[in-house]
């Protein structure tokens, strides 16, 4: 029998607990997916710092007035998460109302899902428009996020790291904004890295800085090579979010090879590419290898953005029902890597997520157009592409064979 009170039992259970959480095994990144979080979607009344309709819309989110082209499917989210909205209630009579990033439980239950589906981890996305801006709502906003993603990855055992997405700085802040971020607060106020749940390689905490070389973002080729060597220098394991024609300086800036050779991984941005190119991973792939790097492809479902875009066509990339990323997936794991990035999770703007979405028109407002799963003709299940991007994850790391039939069925048993 324990001579313990129960305080100081439960002040034992408690000290027990977090030893073992501090002995799992970090993640990796290596032979793993990740994909994209943007958590960055927000309402007025959400009570974040910003508290206000952001990504969904510039204001109340109603007909014409949207930043996004997929609708989610909001059914397993808590009431006190969603928002009402000023479109007309949904084809199946129900409310028309969005969640909120901020949400504790949204982040939960997107994590929970990660761990249902088996996706390794999250690349949680850290935007130069927000850091530079020291002290404002947005910064606090993407903090409050992070942290709370922190959480949920270590309840659900999954993997997490921070990619910078550059864009918002210049040239003449790039650097130091980025350094003063990773020192003050992801090491220091947030203390990111001590997660348990924070993926290393070789031991090295993992960083991801996206938009090196890529034509329309900032940075010089000095300022880059000295931002990954300050990087390598903290003991970090560097990727590179660059142009899908690295290789070749096509659609990149030019000059920029040793910021691409200084780089552990590479991971040549594909969005936007409506092909399956098959020569252009493997080539990736043989360049990677002759020179001592890995290689993180990048596979999406889809893509369009006609809702906020006048004249784009509606449907752009079309998923074709989850074989357009499901052949990339076949693609990248004949490649050779094990590794991959999804892009994304959650963004519902250029309709990329995977996260769920509606199914059909009875999911969607009455009274405004929005890209909805049946697209293509086949009705499948709101959470399919979570379905479809375990599968991949399973085949690309190597557990599964290379199948090039989609294997999973469009819809679940209890649809």
């Amino acid at each position: 029998m324990s001579n313990l009170s129960p305080a100081s039992a439960e002040s034992s259970e408690k000290k027990a607990a977090q030893t073992a959480t501090t002995r799992r095994k970090a993640p990796r990144v290596k032979g793993k997916t990740y994909a994209g979080y943007q958590g960055w979607f927000a309402a007025a009344g959400d009570g974040s710092p910003i508290n206000a309709w952001t990504h969904w819309a510039k204001g109340v989110p109603a007909p014409g007035n949207q930043t996004f082209e997929l609708y989610p499917d909001v059914s397993a989210y808590k009431s006190s998460s969603l928002f009402q909205t000023g479109y007309a209630h949904l084809g199946n009579g129900k409310p028309a109302r969005l969640f909120s990033s901020y949400a504790t439980d949204v982040i939960d239950q997107h994590f929970e899902w990660m761990k249902k589906y088996k996706i390794d981890g999250a690349a949680l996305q850290r935007f130069g428009s927000d850091i530079v801006a020291v002290g404002q709502p947005r910064l606090r906003q993407r903090n409050d996020i992070h942290s709370k993603a922190r959480r949920a990855a270590e309840k659900h055992n999954r993997g997490f790291y921070i990619e910078y997405d550059i864009s918002g700085l210049n040239d003449t802040n790039l650097v130091s904004t980025i350094q003063n971020d990773w020192t003050n607060t992801i090491t220091g106020a947030l203390g990111l890295t001590k997660s348990s749940a924070y993926a290393r390689e070789n031991g090295k905490p993992v960083v991801h800085l996206w938009g090196l070389g890529v034509t329309n973002r900032p940075g010089t080729v000095e300022g880059c090579l000295e931002l990954i060597n300050w990087f390598k220098k903290k003991g970090c394991y560097v990727i590179g979010g660059v142009p899908r024609g690295w290789r070749t300086d096509s659609n990149a800036k030019p000059g920029f090879g040793p910021v691409y050779a200084a780089l552990h991984m590479v991971s040549p941005w594909n969005v936007g590419n409506p092909k399956v190119d098959q020569q252009l991973f493997d080539a990736d792939m043989a360049q990677l290898k002759a020179n001592k790097q890995e290689y993180q492809p990048v596979i999406y479902p889809g893509f369009a953005w006609s809702n906020w875009k006048p004249g784009a066509p509606k449907n752009e990339i079309s998923r074709k029902t989850g074989d357009f990323m499901w052949q990339q997936a076949v693609a990248v794991a004949r490649c050779g890597t094990k590794s991959a990035f999804i892009a994304m999770f959650d963004e519902y703007d250029e309709a990329t997520a995977i996260a769920p979405a509606a199914t059909d028109k009875s999911m969607i407002p009455t009274d405004q157009y929005f890209l909805t799963l049946d697209a293509d003709g086949i009705h499948v299940s709101s959470d399919y592409y979570l379905r479809l991007a375990g599968a991949a994850t399973k085949m690309i790391s190597g557990a599964a064979p290379i199948r090039s039939k989609i294997p999973i069925p469009y819809t679940r048993d209890d649809d």
